[in-house]
C-alpha cells in the first residue's frame, strides 16, 4: 500500500472519529448539524480522493447525492430552529 494512501486513511479516520464525537456529545441540535455536515463532507472527499486515485469517475452520481442530502438536511434543520425560535418569543 502506498504511503499517501495510507496517510489519507489516517487523516480522514481520526477526522471521522472526531466528528462523530461532536454528534454524540453536542449539547445542541445546531452543534449536531454542523458536525452532520462535517462527516458528509469528510465522506465527499473520501470518495473524491478515492476517484482521484483510482482514475474513474464512477462514484460521482453518489458524491452529488450525498452533497444534496447535505445542502437540504441543512437547511431544514435551519428553518426548524428559526421556527422554535420564533415560537418562543
Amino acid at each position: 500500500m502506498n504511503v499517501v494512501l495510507i496517510a489519507i486513511f489516517v487523516v480522514f479516520t481520526v477526522a471521522a472519529i472526531l466528528t462523530l464525537w461532536r454528534i454524540v456529545i453536542g449539547p445542541s441540535i445546531l452543534d449536531r448539524a454542523v458536525a452532520s455536515d462535517v462527516l458528509l463532507t469528510e465522506v465527499l472527499c473520501v470518495l473524491g480522493a478515492e476517484m482521484a486515485i483510482n482514475q474513474h469517475t464512477r462514484s460521482l452520481p453518489i458524491m452529488l447525492i450525498i452533497a444534496a442530502v447535505g445542502v437540504f438536511g441543512s437547511v431544514s434543520i435551519a428553518r426548524f430552529v428559526a421556527r422554535k425560535d420564533n415560537t418562543e418569543r
